[in-house]
């Protein structure tokens, strides 16, 4: 594809680079499109008073504006009272800048980002097993090697189409792929079996494996003795899992789990990989646990073509997650509440540790507490969209109506910057510098094509004037090149150690995996081949139990909903529903029903339904699939107003992970009955 936006040209070719094989998806083709689109802010806008219009406004205004109102709420409130929502689209540098100005400029202990309800299920399950998260411990083209490969809660044909090429050479060489997933997907299609359960029912699947495996005496017991610990706890808990009982519960037949573990333990090399249909529900950190104890009991970690992963749900995930835009975290994965870490990056940043606040709480019941008695009263949002996609979303909306201050960064006027009190016009990714960081740890260069347009200015940018004007103890460096040397020194020791990747190494090879520590040492793509970054250097195994969604149904909410993605749109759709083409391909959400329960209801393809659950409503047109369960119904969650799948969602969530339960709550649905139908007022 070839562009001229403001005069430059623009050319998205391929590249042969081992992750992607030189593909995109129809997203990635089409993403010059917004960088000169019609709705593209090139100004601040500035709301006079509650409710009135925004307005067109200069940068010293809007800045002054948004000082004068976090300074405000200091002095009738306390540090606290200000709160930051971050991203994970945004680059390394950024997260890096955002954690800092958060602790250090504004000194509040209230920061989180929407990557919270992406991986951090799977983040803590690994965390917990292995002790360290990276969402691929090997290297993508692993997966091409593998002879069975179980894909768990994943479409990566809609969601990440050139991981699909790996699966396909797998395939090629003789390997099966197995999908687990309660809806005939596209990736489900090309499987040779797939696991159809019930919503909520994943960590049953994996217990009911292990089981078979154990009991048919086809665990790795060399690896268990030599390199984990915890088995005879697991061992026990699993005993109970037969797959009889577990068919029972799940749905899914005994034959299909008998072939699915040995298909797993009588190959040389096997590949679990998790993602968010097993990680979004309030028990997803123990469905993760209970996959990656499969593998461990299978010996697959740390061998070559082997192991367990989780498939990342954003552009910078990964690298989101690991330099200190979590509510518990400081550069490089370190912990905010060790006394250690404090020390080393407040060193680096040049303030005291005593200065830093200490652990926040996660998204959710950060978004949850705005405007409340004890909730912050003031919020800044870099590269989000919570009025989409959080859960129980029209209860995030009104917290974010009720604030005193709603300051939104971003380059489109998303449904979140509608409400805001100051818009702030950033850059996109073509015309600023930066790193992110892939689903393998592969750190990647993210080079400026053209400068921003006149008026914008890049988040660093925004963050130094920000804190200048708020008058920070320290500085804000607006140069990405210099706040990466900066977040290095800041890894440097941690679980993700950046100290020795460089912008001149990524460039001179494809990228460099962390840990790096040494700019003249090797990198790491394959991590847990000798030990794990555990104090004895063994994996844990944990025994998780299967316990039931947390709203089950019911006779008024009597089906089961759950949310996902398509191909043409991505995220809260604020970008991918501003293209033609893609708005072409999916110009609407749409409530999938099963047949037999569009019979039952009275309603065809494409009528208008309702479906209700004990938060809220989305209305959508129906489209009616026999790939779905006849107890369960489906809507994708990229679009605002009517079809807004998460007014449904349960806020359920993860006790250890904060992670809610997007993947299942009780629902009813109603046919909408046109208006020549209804009664007469």
């Amino acid at each position: 594809m070839v562009l001229r936006t403001s005069g430059t040209r623009i050319e998205v070719t391929p590249r042969q680079f081992p992750t992607n094989q030189g593909g995109l998806c129809q997203k990635g083709w089409t993403a010059a499109e917004l960088l000169d689109h019609p709705d593209r802010l090139t100004t601040p806008l500035v709301r006079d008073r509650p409710h009135g219009p925004l307005r067109p406004a200069g940068w010293a205004e809007a800045l002054d504006r948004v000082a004068a109102g976090i300074r405000a709420t200091w002095q009738r409130y306390d540090r606290d009272a200000v709160a930051v929502f971050g991203g994970g689209g945004l680059t390394n540098e950024k997260a890096y800048a955002l954690g800092k100005f958060a602790r250090v400029a504004l000194g509040t202990r209230n920061i989180d980002y929407n990557g919270r309800w992406c991986m951090s299920s799977a983040a803590a399950a690994g965390l917990r097993a292995f002790g360290i998260d990276r969402g691929l411990p090997f290297p993508v083209t692993d997966l091409a090697q593998a002879q069975t490969l179980l894909l768990v809660g994943a479409n990566p044909a809609e969601t990440m189409p050139p991981l699909m090429r790996h699966l396909a050479a797998m395939r090629e060489r003789g390997g099966r792929l197995i999908v687990v997933d309660p809806r005939v997907t596209a990736t489900a299609r090309q499987a040779d079996l797939h696991l159809q359960p019930l919503p909520g029912t994943d960590l049953a699947v994996a217990n009911a494996l292990l089981h078979v495996a154990l009991v048919e005496g086809r665990l790795d017991r060399a690896y268990l003795a030599e390199r984990t610990t915890g088995f005879d706890e697991v061992r026990r808990t699993v005993a109970g899992y037969w797959p009889a009982e577990v068919e029972r519960l799940s749905g899914v037949p005994v034959a299909d789990l008998e072939t699915t573990a040995r298909d797993l333990a009588t190959v040389d090399r096997a590949v679990i990989l998790t993602a968010r249909g097993a990680e979004q529900h309030a028990k997803g950190v123990d469905t993760v646990t209970a996959f990656i104890n499969l593998a461990l009991a299978l010996g697959l970690p740390g061998r070559p073509g082997s192991g367990y992963g989780c498939l990342t749900g954003q552009g910078n995930g990964q690298g989101g997650r690991e330099h200190g835009q979590k509510a518990d975290q400081l550069p490089g994965y370190r912990r905010i509440d060790d006394p250690a870490a404090r020390s080393h990056v407040a060193g680096v940043w040049g303030v005291t540790p005593e200065s830093l606040p200490g652990p926040g709480v996660p998204a959710y019941q950060l978004l949850d507490s705005l405007g409340t008695d004890t909730g912050p009263k003031a919020l800044l949002v870099f590269g989000s969209n919570p009025v989409v996609s959080a859960p129980r979303a029209a209860r995030v909306e009104s917290r974010l109506r009720d604030l005193d201050l709603l300051v939104v960064a971003d380059f489109l006027r998303s449904e979140t910057a509608e409400l805001a009190d100051v818009v702030l016009p950033v850059a996109q990714w073509a015309e600023e510098d930066g790193t992110m960081t892939n689903l393998e740890g592969r750190v990647l260069r993210r080079r400026a094509l053209r400068p921003p347009p006149d008026g914008v200015r890049t988040d660093l940018e925004v963050l130094a004037g920000l804190a200048d004007r708020l008058d920070s103890p320290v500085d804000f460096p607006t140069d990405p090149a210099t706040v990466f040397t900066e977040l290095r020194r800041a890894s440097a020791g941690g679980p993700a150690d950046y100290a020795g990747v460089t912008w001149e190494r990524i460039e001179s090879d494809t990228g460099v995996f962390w840990p790096c520590p040494d700019p003249t040492g090797p990198d790491t793509p394959r991590l847990f081949a000798d030990s794990f970054p555990t104090p004895d250097g063994r994996a844990r195994l944990r025994a998780v139990s299967h316990r039931p969604a947390a709203e089950p149904v019911c006779a008024d909410y009597p089906l089961h909903f759950t949310t996902g993605r398509v191909l043409a749109q991505y995220q809260s759709g604020t970008q991918t529903r501003r293209v033609a083409a893609l708005r072409r391909a999916a110009p609407t959400g749409f409530v999938e029903l099963h047949p037999d329960l569009a019979d039952r209801l009275g309603v065809a393809e494409g009528d208008p339904v309702r479906v209700l659950s004990r938060r809220g409503e989305l209305q959508a047109p129906a489209r009616i699939s026999p790939t779905i369960r006849p107890d369960t119904v489906f809507a994708p969650f990229h679009w605002p107003g009517a079809a807004r799948a998460n007014s449904v969602t349960n806020d359920a969530v993860d006790p250890v992970s904060g992670m809610p339960e997007f993947k299942i709550c009780a629902v009813r649905v109603e046919r909408v009955a046109p208006a020549t139908e209804r009664e007469p007022a």
